[in-house]
């Protein structure tokens, strides 16, 4: 029922000739991304691993000595389309020639249109159309009925094949070394453990080794199934970024700093604006172990305060405060001109259409719905980091 309503929300856009944007979002307050021009799908971004999944479709055509990253410099990835504009300043430079362009795209989108149909198969959905035009002038499209011809049948293959409890973003790692080696010969074992060490998906994978995804998750199954590798999340590689202070990393909590031992660089602050002490305890954990600095704010009367003392890179702030709502807060703060293009993360419980909106209207970037994991919160703050806040090189590349 619910992959029903997935293909008449899209086959709408085409009958309907749509220009704008097409935005999906799960239970957990993620988001995809689907571009349009006349009704045909130009570009899709969202997920977990945006700047994984842009590096891996360039390295199947760039070797990664091949690939100059130094073009990154120019680059904004505080946009929204900045993988899109990224790619076409390559063609434009002739890094990439127009054919890999094109495929790229039609890569992009189809794994985009998988990832929804395996979320079709966990969870709810919602849908949000958008007029507003994003991509003006597009140098390629897709057919949206073929796309969703392919993803259809994308899903029934991997459906039929018994994966569906198997997420391609997912890395596969050894976990009883011992018996899967007594199980395959000794060359296969060497490139296991070359591949399977928990730093690289599915998807990662198949482009090294030049293998369809489905086939190389189908020769896994027997292993995961007997426990002898396990499928782990991963997030999306990292982002290097700027050296602040020259102290050791902090965590600011209200009026009170302590310092850390441990990572001595020192990157963005990440604030978090919540009075629940189990919050900024799990944020603040993962922020540090993470080699940031974090700010913590449980009192909302301090909110603006601490804020413009400290000026944090990143802003979390929890939607139900009491005195102030989070809606009120945001609003604050965006009326600071040193804040007016921090990101904003909105943490709510609840996942509703119309707080999105709100939240929207009153400034905040995105919308981040509790319980936050590790995976989460990360691929949120690489994604949102603001280019003056970068290095610009890409570093763990996988």
């Amino acid at each position: 029922m619910q992959f029903t309503k997935i293909l008449a929300e899209f086959q709408a856009s085409t009958k309907l000739q749509s220009n704008g944007t097409l935005n999906i979002y799960n239970s957990q307050g993620e988001k995809w991304t689907f571009y349009y021009h006349l009704g045909r799908i130009v570009w899709a971004t969202g997920g977990k691993h945006p700047f994984r999944r842009w590096y891996r479709h360039l390295i199947k055509y760039l070797s990664q000595t091949n690939l100059n990253t130094d073009f990154l410099s120019s680059q904004d990835f505080s946009k929204e389309i900045w993988d899109y504009q990224s790619l076409y300043f390559l063609l434009e430079q002739k890094q990439i020639k127009r054919e890999q362009f094109n495929d790229i795209v039609e890569n992009t989108i189809s794994e985009l249109l998988f990832d929804i149909a395996y979320q079709s198969y966990l969870t709810s959905l919602e849908f949000e159309r958008d007029s507003k035009i994003i991509l003006d002038t597009p140098i390629t499209f897709t057919s949206a009925d073929i796309s969703l011809r392919n993803m259809k049948k994308a899903w029934q293959l991997w459906t039929e094949a018994g994966l569906t409890q198997y997420h391609p973003d997912n890395a596969p790692i050894i976990r009883q070394p011992e018996k899967l080696q007594q199980q395959v010969s000794h060359e296969v074992y060497k490139k296991f453990i070359t591949f399977m060490n928990g730093k690289h998906s599915l998807r990662d994978i198949s482009v090294k080794i030049n293998q369809n995804l489905l086939i190389v998750t189908n020769s896994l199954l027997t292993y995961l199934l007997e426990g002898y590798i396990e499928l782990v999340e991963i997030p999306d590689i990292l982002i290097s970024l700027p050296h602040k202070n020259n102290g050791k990393n902090l965590v600011i909590e209200d009026n009170k700093t302590h310092s850390f031992r441990g990572i001595s660089r020192n990157n963005p602050i990440i604030a978090c604006i919540d009075d629940s002490p189990q919050i900024c305890q799990t944020l603040q954990q993962i922020v540090i172990n993470n080699g940031m600095q974090f700010l913590k704010i449980q009192d909302s009367i301090q909110a603006l305060p601490l804020l413009i003392q400290h000026q944090p890179d990143l802003i979390f702030l929890d939607l139900m405060m009491p005195i102030a709502s989070g809606y009120e807060i945001c609003t604050q703060i965006r009326r600071i001109s040193n804040f007016t293009h921090t990101p904003i993360i909105i943490l709510t419980s609840n996942d509703g259409i119309v707080d999105r909106v709100r939240s929207k209207v009153v400034g905040a970037t995105e919308y981040l719905t509790k319980p936050i994991n590790s995976e989460k919160l990360m691929s949120t703050i690489y994604k949102y980091l603001h280019k003056s806040q970068m290095d610009k090189k890409i570093v763990n590349l996988p």
